[in-house]
């Protein structure tokens, strides 16, 4: 999992790359008791907003290794309609699917969704600007 995104640890917050096809990827996390955007037993705002985003930077490196070429590092630019339902709890498993709406140049714009058991965590669109 770790050889498609750029963060290491302590700021990966993805565990299982589900699924990543052209346009859309779906990611696992289980929420650690012990991490950085976890506080009170429940994973916050930041976290789940950085989780999204590695969900599509975890998208975008898959494809990359298909054909060798580097994983390249990507800077959340902007989000917005972001709806927070409610913080997942530690050993809750977050299902995270991104779907990329829209690409131009070098920024990619996303919808990104968070479950946990079917009920909706987060959503959100996200501009995300790649490293060049």
């Amino acid at each position: 999992m770790i050889q498609y995104i750029p963060q290491r640890p302590p700021i990966v917050m993805i565990s299982t790359l589900v699924s990543a096809e052209k346009n859309v990827t779906e990611t696992e996390l289980e929420i650690p008791a012990h991490g950085l955007f976890v506080k009170d037993g429940v994973l916050h705002e930041p976290g789940l907003i950085e989780n999204v985003a590695q969900t599509a930077a975890a998208g975008v490196g898959y494809a990359c290794t298909l054909t060798s070429q580097p994983v390249p590092v990507g800077f959340i630019g902007a989000v917005k309609n972001l709806e927070i339902d409610y913080l997942p709890k530690v050993g809750d498993v977050l299902e995270t699917r991104v779907e990329v709406l829209e690409e131009i140049f070098d920024m990619t714009l996303i919808k990104g969704e968070s479950f946990v058991k079917g009920k909706r965590v987060l959503t959100c669109e996200m501009k995300i600007v790649l490293k060049k």
